[in-house]
């Protein structure tokens, strides 16, 4: 009873291990900051209950140019255009 109990710890222990490090890969293997990984434009957040209730430490976004969406990390963001410049652009 004791083998059985023993395996079956260290074989849920290692599945458990094995997901979490998959978490954390693909965690760190997410985009930084406010771009998109396709177009390099700047993308929009969008706001997810979902996401951002069971992952706060990613940004669900939307880019504008290409269409992408998905998942990013925090980083530095592009400061928002002031007002002189949105009239210069017209």
């Amino acid at each position: 009873m004791a083998d059985a109990l023993v395996f079956t710890l260290v074989f849920a222990g290692l599945f458990v291990l094995r997901g979490v490090a998959a978490t954390i890969f693909f965690y760190y293997i997410l985009p930084v900051g406010d771009h998109c990984p396709n177009c390099d434009a700047v993308t929009l957040r969008i706001q997810s209950r979902g996401w951002n209730f069971f992952f706060p430490r990613v940004r669900t976004s939307w880019c504008l140019e290409c269409g992408w969406h998905g998942l990013l990390r925090p980083g530095p963001l592009t400061p928002a255009p002031s007002g002189s410049e949105l009239t210069k652009m017209q």
